[in-house]
């Protein structure tokens, strides 16, 4: 090899260094320069300069990535710049779900801007899911939802609602638990303002009906197309329940105020027997005063010895009787 160099010219081996220093600079070129990337955008009509590439790879933003959304763009005929894919990756969004959501749109001649979209991704929500609800119709099933006639009996609705997205409202509107807790209300409201279950049993559709004129997508992201009933099946007898719990208190109420009563007329017996008592007790001290009356009345004179005679034959005779009259009842409880 260095014999060949010895024996070439000076013109041929200047020749040959440039040659090698510029096939090294190329390589270094292909190596640290997104030269595919820019001619891959060139050839597919969604040109890309070289230093905006650069400055992406700078930037450390995925820029393969970004230009090949940009050239499915490009292709699906929308007008967008670069840029502005740029600055919603930069933003932390979702440029592939926002550009597929873009196409979609326009394929379905929905209105949809690319600020719109791009303000939806960041706001958490998935745009291209609302764009394909948007076209395609969803189904949401609400739980078994309990609602109770004026006749007290229960019955358990289930519902079919069929929404399509508002792309308008996407954006600070409530979403599908806002629906289904709505709709709920509104069967609980038109079910307890009928008269009895059977009203609701025979025309289950006045359900859908009043439910939907009460506008329960306003304020949603989504629009109420309809309200199917799927199921009404007869649940309990709430109203009998309820009398019957309530017909269980009133006794346990009647029990405790008549316990009371009796109580009272316990302590109320208690107090009559100790006031007998103490009645009983004045009469035996008024009995013991009897015979210091008397031998106050012989110190006085206003009592003869003739009196007192008399007074002891009457006892005798009153308590003779006593004895004779509690022997006849005697033997008339001998004789029965």
């Amino acid at each position: 090899m260095l014999s060949l160099l010895a024996a070439m010219s000076a013109s041929a081996q200047i020749a040959l260094i440039i040659s090698v220093v510029v096939i090294v600079f190329i390589l270094i070129l292909l190596l640290f320069l997104p030269v595919g990337t820019y001619f891959i955008a060139a050839v597919s009509n969604a040109h890309v300069s070289m230093g905006r590439l650069i400055g992406m790879k700078m930037r450390r933003i995925k820029y393969k990535q970004l230009v090949d959304v940009y050239i499915r763009a490009k292709k699906a005929g929308l007008d967008i710049d670069i840029a502005e894919l740029e600055s919603h990756v930069m933003a932390g969004g979702n440029i592939s779900n926002v550009v597929n959501a873009l196409i979609s749109a326009h394929s379905a001649n929905i209105e949809l801007s690319l600020q719109s979209a791009k303000a939806i991704d960041l706001a958490g929500r998935d745009v291209l899911n609302a764009v394909r609800v948007s076209v395609n119709p969803k189904v949401i099933e609400t739980p078994v939802i309990s609602a109770i006639a004026k006749n007290g009996i229960e019955l358990r609705v289930k519902a079919r609602v069929t929404v399509r997205a508002n792309i308008a409202r996407l954006i600070g509107g409530a979403g599908e638990e806002t629906i289904i807790a709505r709709v709920g209300e509104g069967i609980v409201t038109t079910v307890g303002s009928s008269e009895t279950h059977k009203e609701v049993l025979e025309n289950p559709d006045s359900i859908s009906k009043t439910v939907l004129t009460k506008g329960l997508d306003a304020g949603t992201a989504f629009e109420i197309l309809s309200i199917d009933i799927a199921d009404v099946d007869v649940g309990r007898n709430i109203g009998a329940q309820l009398q019957m719990d309530q017909a269980e208190a009133d006794k346990r109420i009647a029990q405790a105020n008549a316990e009371e009563r009796r109580a009272m007329a316990i302590a109320q017996e208690q107090e009559m027997k100790a006031h007998t008592q103490e009645m009983r007790a004045k009469v035996v001290e008024a009995e013991a005063e009897v015979p210091r009356a008397m031998a106050e009345a012989f110190r006085n004179g206003r009592l003869g010895i003739m009196d007192y005679y008399n007074m002891q034959n009457i006892q005798a005779d009153t308590a003779m009787r006593n004895a004779l009259s509690g022997d006849n009842h005697g033997n008339k409880g001998d004789n029965k």
